[in-house]
């Protein structure tokens, strides 16, 4: 039996981004001005992922505007700043969370990326675990292969590694980076979704920006594939 909109959590896919003038005249109209493209991206996808928190981090004004711009049940993942992650500017976490919750009932999970050269250390993990808000929701994505195994810490402590399908994950977030995606990748992708919904988990999945506007082609067809369309 198909899925319905009623049976099937709504799933929670975008693109990294979406403030891309070369998407123009594909999927954002030809003479659409910049600060049209975050109403136009949300009237097609649910969630987008916000990398220029990594670079730099926004005003309240701005998140509250990005909020604005985006119906209610819209989300927004953010991931964190690079100062915190790649610098070692710990003190910042306080701040970070609590500029970021001016998005509202809009703001997702927070995105933890650590460098690929950071090798397992448990007393940062345990340390970042212990000083972000447990209020919000979060997502690891460790890059060293020494970080095996730290499933079961994150699960216990509420967040997610990035690329976990496990069903003890709170929820799953995903991170697509290896285009292209033909029709056939993206049913993969969908029947792995599809218990992960069914079951009542969210599932936020992200295509890697390009010039090209293929990521938010791709968000749009795995969609359909989910059978959700839209924000509706």
């Amino acid at each position: 039996m198909a899925d319905t909109r009623s049976s099937v959590t709504r799933p929670q896919v975008g693109t990294s981004g979406f403030s891309y003038p070369s998407w123009r005249g594909a999927f954002y109209p030809r003479e659409a001005r910049a600060d049209d493209f975050l109403r136009l991206y949300a009237e097609r996808l649910p969630a987008v992922e916000l990398n220029t928190t990594f670079y730099r981090l926004p005003s309240e004004e701005q998140f509250a505007r990005w909020a604005a711009a985006t119906p209610p049940e819209f989300r927004f993942a953010v991931k964190l700043s690079r100062r915190i992650t790649h610098f070692g500017r710990l003190e910042l976490i306080s701040t970070f969370c609590e500029r970021v919750q001016a998005l509202g009932e809009r703001l997702g999970p927070i995105l933890v990326q650590l460098p690929p050269t950071r090798p397992r250390d448990d007393g940062l993990l345990r340390f970042l675990l212990d000083s972000l808000d447990p209020a919000l929701r979060y997502a690891f994505e460790f890059r060293h292969e020494s970080w095996a195994g730290v499933d079961e810490t994150l699960f216990d402590a509420g967040a997610t590694r990035v690329g976990s399908l496990s069903p003890e994950a709170p929820f799953v977030y995903l991170r697509l980076r290896e285009p292209p995606y033909d029709d056939a990748a993206l049913s993969a992708w969908a029947e792995r979704l599809r218990p992960i919904l069914l079951r009542g988990a969210e599932a936020f999945c992200f295509f890697k920006h390009e010039d090209e506007p293929t990521a938010p082609c791709y968000a749009c067809r795995l969609l359909e594939l989910l059978k959700y369309s839209g924000t509706s």
